[in-house]
Order: structure tokens, then sequence, then C-alpha cells
């Protein structure tokens, strides 16, 4: 990408700024009337036509004024755009709006999270629940039912529990289902599911021999969660948000995003493909969206985490005319809340 001086520079962040307000086109007399930038309209008219030519701004109507390309909006973010700073207010509405309720379930909190997201921003929100086979092995327990019958619970991390009613064929003590759940709960803590394997499973198995019997039920439940496939979740919110911009007012296209929030398992697609280890915050534009259905758009998303460990993205989908510097400071402000509270054991 060429280097543009600071004039071009100046005026295209103008071009920018004043769009994002209006999403109108922006002519040379607004600019020079609004940024008071000590040229003439002729001047910025001049610098307007050569960023065009070079690719940054485009001129829908021939009469009309000019409006940032995508090229443009990339270079906006990438080398003009000061990250805005929210007031302490405004960070604390978003602490009080994410603890409004008071939630045990980390899926809870993550639909409430992404209902204030889209409530702050006023543009359409999503995110991607954790899912089980990422989520760490926390315990399992057996819980005797009567003499013949017990119920194993597998419980994680992130919330998931899965659970299951096992026969046993002799009786067993509530102290000797205690030593041998001690074991696999020494064996297994830390762990994340995938990592449980059918190896793993079999050498516990020769660990505990003497209790296979009793206990082959239990290995059951993990083997059945390691061949289980997982359904992809995605929760919205403000989905009508995107549809109130002036940009999707045809039938057309207010058809092709609402047929979008319909497919869950393509919105997780696209939200796992901007999943990143790092707290960096990732903003596609337009076609650098993989899926053609969001082209005229722009997603802005990060990693949300439970003590460090990536749990899944979060993220705003808006026209490529969005705030970027108010939306990338609101979604920084809300995953470290989220990742706090998720964090904290609640």
């Amino acid at each position: 990408m060429e280097t543009l001086s600071e004039r071009k520079k100046r005026i295209l962040h103008a071009v920018v700024a004043s769009h994002i307000k209006t999403a109108d086109p922006v002519g040379s007399r607004t600019v020079a009337r609004t940024y008071r930038m000590g040229l003439s309209s002729a001047t910025i008219r001049n610098e307007m036509a050569d960023l065009e030519e070079m690719g940054y701004l485009e001129q829908p109507h021939t009469s009309a004024g000019r409006i940032p390309s995508q090229k443009g909006y990339r270079y906006y973010v990438d080398h003009l755009m000061t990250e805005s700073k929210l007031s302490e207010e405004e960070e604390l509405n978003i602490y009080r709006s994410l603890n409004a309720e008071k939630m045990r379930e980390i899926e809870q909190i993550i639909v409430h999270a992404v209902k204030v997201l889209a409530s702050v921003t006023k543009q359409t929100s999503l995110i991607m629940g954790p899912q089980f086979q990422k989520s760490t092995f926390q315990q399992m327990r057996i819980l005797p039912l009567d003499e013949k019958r017990g119920l194993v619970v597998l419980i994680t991390d992130s919330g998931f529990i899965k659970n299951k009613v096992i026969k046993l064929n002799q009786s067993l003590s509530p102290m000797e289902l205690q030593q041998v759940v001690s074991y696999l709960n020494q064996k297994l803590y830390g762990l994340s599911i995938d990592q449980v394997t059918t190896t793993l499973i079999n050498e516990l198995k020769r660990d505990l021999f003497r209790r296979l019997e009793i206990l082959e039920q239990a290995f059951i439940l993990l083997e059945e969660s390691l061949r289980e496939e997982q359904q992809a979740r995605v929760y919205l919110g403000g989905t009508t948000n995107i549809l109130s911009q002036p940009e999707f007012k045809s039938v057309e296209k207010i058809h092709r995003m609402l047929s979008l929030f319909e497919q869950e398992s393509l919105l997780f697609e696209i939200l796992e493909k901007n999943l990143t280890e790092d707290d960096s915050i990732v903003v596609k534009i337009g076609t650098e969206n993989e899926y053609e259905g969001i082209h005229e758009c722009s997603l802005i998303t990060a990693t949300y985490k439970i003590k460090d460990r990536v749990l899944g993205t979060i993220g705003v989908l808006g026209p490529t005319r969005m705030d970027y510097r108010w939306i990338i400071a609101v979604l920084r402000c809300l995953v470290d809340k989220l990742n706090r509270t998720l964090s904290s054991g609640l």
C-alpha cells in the first residue's frame, strides 16, 4: 500500500469520519467547512480526486461527493485511526449491564454479554459458545443411587455437565466409589476433553483392572464424549440493528442477512476463523471476509477466555461504515469484564 502525503491522510481521515456519521457522500466543501484544514475547496477536491484514482475513495454518483472504499477503510483502521477510550462512566455502565443479573452458568453469561454488546454498539453482535471438546476436565463423580445403580457425572470447567446412570454388577460402598473417583480425578484433572484419548482410557483401565467390571460404564461415558459431535452454538444479539442501517434497505440485502442469521453452523465457521490465542482485536472489512454474504459488512472480533484459556470469539457485525474507534473500545472493555467474570468462578 503506497505512502500518502500528510495532506492526503488528513483529507482521507476527514472523509471517513464524516461518512461514518452521516452515511452520505462527502464533498470538498464539507471537508473544508467542517475540518478547517486551511485549504481551499478546490485544493481538497483535487486531493480527493487523487485519492479516488489511488483507490481510497469512490464516487457513487457523477455529481455527488465521495465515500471511502474498502481500501480507504483499511488504511484508516491501520494508519489513521486512534482508538477511542471509554469514559469511566461508560465503562461502569458496561460493567453494571453485565452484572445486572446474577448468573451461574457460562451459557447464561455469554448470552447476556452478547445482548449487552448489541445494546451498547447499536450493531448486530454474535458470540460462539464454548465447545465441550475444548473444555477442561474438572472432575468426575459416581453417586450411588441404590445397591445396583450409580450416577456418573462428568463436569468441565466451562460449565458442561454430562451424566449417565450405570448398573453395578456388585455392591460398591461410598468409600470405595470415592477412592475410584479420586484416582480418576487425579489422572484427568486439567486435561481437555480431546486429550482424554482412547489410549489414555485403556491405560486407566489397566491401572484399575480389579474394578474394571464396575467402572466399565463410567468409561463408556468418557468414550461417548470423545465420539459425540457437539452442536456448534452461536448466540446473536441485535439482529435487527444491521437491518436498520441505510446500506441494508433493499429487500434482497435484508433477505440475505436474515438467511445468514439462520445458518448457525456458517456463523460458527466465520467466528472460528477469527479465533486468536492473544488479546488482539481482528478487523475484517468487506471482501476480507471469506463469506460472500457479508462482503458489504465489517466484522470486528475478539476472543474471550477463562483464566487465559481461549473459549471462543465474540464480535460485532455491521456495515463497512461503522464507527471502528468506538466499537473496538467497547469490545475491549466488554471482553475484559467477561473474562474476569468467567475466571472468577462467579
